[in-house]
């Protein structure tokens, strides 16, 4: 640890689960960087809808993992742990981590963190880990999307789903999205995204049916859960991939699997945040050849709905519970 750098730092904690109001400003002191870590004075933050279920008390940090909230952070490397190959003092970089991002300080290993594209800002940095990491984890691995083919995102106008519009478009696919608004519908669209589906006043099945030519999609990207689980197997393609990320409707429900045989659907899904350190890496070096250049171009960019200073963690998450936001809400430091 250099010696120049503080004992203590402000951080989010929860000293009891609930509301926005659970998450209070409290001081801690500076992580030290392990074996191959490095530690970052934090510049931003991503939140993310698992802060939320942390906060609630219904997604509790993996073993080891700080209990501060917090999986993206932009900033400066600011100390090196022993073994650390890839960055230096002074890198501008940003990281998906395990925990710990709501801080003036956090570590991250070295394998999971990734420099600041050229031309983006600390607070544009900060929104790339949690969601570029999902993405192509989930619909360029998992889901296997093809130049071509044709992908469904529920949930379009989030923060995972404005980089899956992009990226998508970007490697050759047509995109379809669900939201809950016309001003959403209109966002989607303007960020490229083929067809925009209004789920309070369209059926997406009907929608997806009619824009395939009855065919469906190829790929379904979904964070709902809940009742789109059968929908989504009549609204994919012959041999369909739905690749499950989050539950925001429930984990359990009553589904006929016949569509699966006879269509032939994978249904898969996964967590990011309790993979082990070795897969994140994998995600990293992928991006690293394949996306990093697009947003260097600016090709693909991030886009933030709105900033909140870190005391304001609370306000932030009270907008993102609002599901007004449009891309992503980040906390700044400092």
């Amino acid at each position: 640890m250099t010696s120049s750098l503080p004992a203590t730092m402000t951080a989010i904690t929860i000293p009891t689960p609930g509301g926005p109001e659970a998450l209070v400003p409290g001081e801690r002191p500076v992580p030290q960087p392990g074996k191959g870590e490095v530690l970052v004075k934090v510049e931003a933050a991503g939140v993310n809808r698992p802060d939320v279920m942390q906060r609630k008390g219904l997604y509790p940090p993996p073993a080891g993992a700080s209990d501060i909230p917090g999986l993206e952070i932009a900033g400066t490397v600011v100390a090196l742990g022993p073994d650390v190959s890839r960055f230096k003092l002074g890198d501008a970089i940003c990281a998906l981590v395990t925990g710990g991002g709501y801080a003036e300080y956090c570590t991250t290993s070295e394998a999971t963190a990734l420099p600041v594209p050229d031309g983006l800002s600390a607070i544009e940095a900060a929104a790339l880990p949690e969601t570029f990491f999902t993405v192509w984890s989930n619909v360029f691995d998992r889901g296997r999307l093809q130049a071509g083919e044709t992908l469904l995102v529920h949930g379009g106008t989030s923060g995972i789903g404005t980089t899956a519009i992009q990226l998508a478009k970007a490697f050759g696919a047509k995109v379809f999205v669900t939201v809950g608004s016309a001003a959403k519908c209109e966002a989607a669209l303007k960020l490229g995204a083929d067809l925009a589906i209004d789920y309070s006043s369209q059926d997406f099945v009907a929608e997806v049916k009619s824009a395939t030519g009855g065919k469906g999609v190829n790929v379904i990207l979904d964070m709902v859960g809940g009742d789109y689980i059968p929908r989504n197997y009549e609204a994919a393609a012959v041999d369909g991939r739905i690749v499950q990320i989050a539950f925001q409707q429930g984990s359990k429900v009553q589904v006929d699997f016949m569509r699966v045989m006879l269509k032939r659907l994978t249904h898969t899904g996964s967590t990011l945040r309790s993979r082990p350190v070795a897969d994140k890496a994998a995600i990293a070096a992928a991006l690293t050849e394949k996306v990093w250049p697009l947003l260097t171009q600016g090709t693909v960019k991030p886009l933030i709905d709105a900033t909140f200073p870190l005391a304001d963690a609370a306000k932030a998450h009270a907008h993102m519970e609002g599901s007004t936001h449009i891309g992503k809400i980040v906390l700044t430091i400092g």
